[in-house]
């Protein structure tokens, strides 16, 4: 099934190219029947066939009815172009396309809205990985827009310097920065060719230091990505240690937590993260919470080898690993479709030069009731505290660098 709804997804791509310029050249169809074989090959004829007479009305329909996170990783990531260029692009944070997580939530997106739109699309990697510099980056982006781009979304606070340089030399172009802010020219004004987007990170965080709190555990572990650099990483763990002190001291007790920024600048696995969470888990941490990347990695491996259990964090990576008890979640992916369908339906200048800020009260954020691993910690206390948060009856603080040093009344926070 996996393998025709990739298929389907695209030849509307094909399609989409077709119906813009006529019909396709013999070689165009033969190529693009190539490079579909290559990952299902008994799609080739089909492709073929189907381009002679298509109702593309039904097949956006069709398209629109799949956006899960299921299908859109059944979506190719490389899809070819006949006019070689790529409407749809996406500006990668640092770590890997396929980490399983902000990244690959991000380009998940772009790619069901490509796919329900019927445009063609791209992913950019800066050069140089994890050292890469502002000038790597507005070179991807500079090569998304040069190569046909319409929209270019850029994931993660470390995109501003160039994101707002492309901006200004690409004002054609719309720019989606998610994880970021309303960006402004020299002279203070506001960008109207760029969206930031940001999410309360700290809700989310909250509702699953909540959680295992109220599970029965009293040992847990914050290992975060960016070396403390990165707001909405910071606001993950202020928010996950409110949410733990909050349930001890509903509950009349005490939790320690482990929380460290080491080996986690990059947001990847390391060896060194490892015997970090090994060390951790040796000692009587019951759950870590993983907030970075690839790091998820290196945490899982170490719950693995010693009965531990994990905290996924921006998309539910409950699938990813046995270890993963529940997921601090935020609507990435939604996000991205959200800001690219503005683009198609000539709405984004309502967006354009603004930050959107989304929260429990948008269906935002919040953690994976379907798939969580609790046991005592019960569904309905969940929505009890999730419909607090979205009424404003309960408030959760953002503000990490004033309060996450404060004396907690039912938290030991040992800070590394």
């Amino acid at each position: 099934m996996k393998k025709l709804i990739a298929l389907l997804l695209t030849l509307s791509l094909v399609i989409s190219a077709v119906a813009c310029a006529g019909a396709p050249a013999a070689e165009e169809v033969a190529a693009a029947a190539a490079a579909i074989e290559e990952a299902v090959p008994e799609a080739a004829a089909a492709v073929e066939n189907a381009l002679a007479n298509v109702n593309l009305e039904q097949a956006a329909a069709f398209l629109s009815d799949l956006s899960t996170e299921a299908i859109a990783d059944s979506i190719p990531d490389n899809v070819p172009s006949i006019d070689g260029k790529y409407e749809i692009a996406f500006v990668t944070d640092i770590g890997q396309l396929k980490d399983k997580s902000f990244n690959q939530g991000t380009w998940n997106g772009c790619k069901l809205a490509a796919a329900s739109n019927l445009k063609t699309y791209k992913y950019y990697q800066p050069a140089n990985g994890n050292e890469a510099t502002d000038e790597d980056r507005y070179d991807a982006m500079k090569a998304a827009a040069e190569g046909g781009a319409k929209v270019v979304v850029c994931a993660g606070f470390l995109q501003a310097g160039a994101l707002t340089r492309a901006a200004i030399d690409f004002p054609d172009v719309d720019f989606v920065f998610i994880d970021g802010w309303a960006l402004t020219d020299d002279a203070g004004n506001a960008l109207p060719n760029v969206v930031g987007i940001a999410f309360h990170e700290e809700q989310c965080g909250y509702f699953a230091g909540y959680a295992v709190v109220k599970e029965g555990f009293t040992k847990l572990g914050f290992c975060g990505g960016g070396g403390g650099t990165n707001p909405a990483c910071c606001r993950y763990g202020y928010g996950f240690v409110q949410g733990a002190n909050a349930a001890a001291a509903e509950m009349g007790t005490q939790v320690e937590i482990n929380y460290s920024w080491q080996y986690g600048s990059t947001y990847s696995a390391s060896p060194e993260l490892q015997t970090m969470a090994n060390g951790w888990y040796e000692t009587g941490t019951e759950v870590i919470f993983a907030c970075g990347g690839t790091m998820f990695n290196s945490i899982t491996a170490a719950a693995s080898a010693n009965d531990g259990l994990v905290i996924g964090v921006d998309t539910d990576q409950s699938a990813q690993s046995d270890t993963v008890i529940t997921s601090a979640m935020k609507g990435i992916g939604e996000a991205a479709q959200y800001a690219i369908n503005k683009v198609y339906d000539g709405t984004f200048p309502e967006i354009g030069g603004t930050l959107v800020n989304l929260g429990a009260a948008d269906d935002a954020v919040g953690i994976p009731t379907a798939t969580w691993s609790l046991e005592n910690y019960t569904v309905d206390e969940y929505m009890k505290v999730l419909n607090a948060v979205k009424t404003g009856e309960l408030v959760v603080d953002a503000d990490y660098e004033a309060g996450l040093n404060q004396a907690w009344s039912n938290v030991k926070l040992n800070l590394d």
